[in-house]
């Protein structure tokens, strides 16, 4: 399609079809895909992970299962789509539906609803047209009644992360999901139970992200900022480094690679250095565990004015992504969460840095 790498979902659905037994197994099940043999030997394991333009492959997946949905992995697309919801929830308080836009009282928000209400109230904030409006770019409606709406990155020194509408930290608005690196999105065409995903009026190729867009994905953290190299530190893999699953490279975090940047650092950095040594096994390690007791302590000191959290919540995802590349939705969870708990109960130190 287009050029795009192209991974299968499971015929009728919307999610990657099911690895295969062995990575299914308990045992296996959550190991790192960029180690995993079946990606090089042509199987559709892990999702996205295994998206290829190689079209022997594709005629070879595509013809065992035709009815197969088809997935584009985002980040090698170079593909930014703002996936608009109309869940039938309840609305959101005013000060969740613009992460970081104060809405203030004397404007009405009777009759909003979905996140087509909030993506149309962004866009007026800002004095731009609506995305969901866009007739220059690919717009696919869902069975559901929402509607994706494909960007091109055109800046590719500029890497995007997804989010979900309901996100604590990194969210565009409300019931308003970002998809590109580290996800995928659903090819028009694909039928699921629910029905077609149907692309909408007569555009069928990406436009350019709007300038404006950009820059409001950036403000609301979905920038992914390349990790910080220390003068004179190594750049190839060693003990600190590793491939990650999206073929970049992450950088172990230790308090002896790092300068100690005061009373904060010293609480903050060992248990950092725990969660990235969980990556020398996939299990075993207690991961989960070292990961929130760390963002939980980081949340304490982003309560305490010791820590910046947005800089502290990117350095905590890298290095959990780090250990754990294969669920980097889950660890983004699992950030978030700890850092707002722990962010009510702020840590005072004996000395501000």
């Amino acid at each position: 399609m287009q050029g795009w790498p192209v991974h299968p979902l499971a015929p009728g659905r919307k999610t990657p079809v099911g690895n295969c037994a062995e990575c299914a197994s308990s045992q296996a099940g959550r190991h790192d895909p960029a180690s995993c043999p079946c990606i090089p030997a042509g199987r559709p394991c892990h999702g996205f992970h295994a998206a290829t333009t190689d079209l022997s492959l594709i005629d070879r997946w595509w013809g065992t299962h035709p009815s197969a949905g088809v997935g584009v992995a985002c980040a090698p697309a170079r593909l930014v789509v703002i996936d608009i919801d109309a869940h039938q929830v309840s609305v959101a308080d005013r000060t969740h539906l613009l992460p970081g836009i104060p809405i203030p009282d004397q404007v009405r928000l009777d009759g909003l609803a979905s996140g087509f209400d909030t993506l149309a109230l962004l866009a007026a904030f800002r004095g731009q047209p609506d995305p969901a409006r866009d007739a220059s770019t690919l717009r696919v409606r869902t069975p559901s009644g929402g509607l994706h709406v494909w960007y091109s990155n055109q800046d590719p020194s500029t890497r995007y992360r997804c989010s979900t509408g309901s996100g604590r930290n990194t969210a565009l608005a409300w019931q308003v999901d970002v998809r590109a690196e580290g996800g995928y999105i659903v090819a028009p065409g694909t039928r699921t139970t629910k029905g077609v995903y149907r692309a909408e009026g007569v555009a069928r190729h990406p436009a350019p992200l709007p300038e404006w867009l950009g820059k409001e994905l950036r403000r609301t953290g979905h920038v992914i900022e390349a990790p910080t190299i220390q003068p004179g530190s190594q750049r190839q893999n060693s003990p600190g480094t590793s491939a990650s699953a999206d073929g970049t490279s992450a950088v172990q975090v230790s308090t002896a690679s790092r300068p100690r940047l005061g009373a904060a650092h010293q609480v903050i950095d060992p248990l950092i250095a725990q969660v990235a040594e969980c990556a020398t096994a996939p299990q075993g390690t207690g991961f989960s565990e070292k990961l929130n007791r760390a963002a939980y302590t980081a949340g304490g000191l982003v309560g305490a004015g010791h820590l910046d959290h947005a800089a502290i919540r990117d350095r905590l995802v890298r290095v959990a992504n780090y250990a754990r590349p294969w669920q980097q939705s889950r660890n983004e969870k699992i950030v978030d969460d700890a850092l707002a708990v722990g962010s009510v109960r702020p840590l005072h130190l004996k000395g501000r840095p």
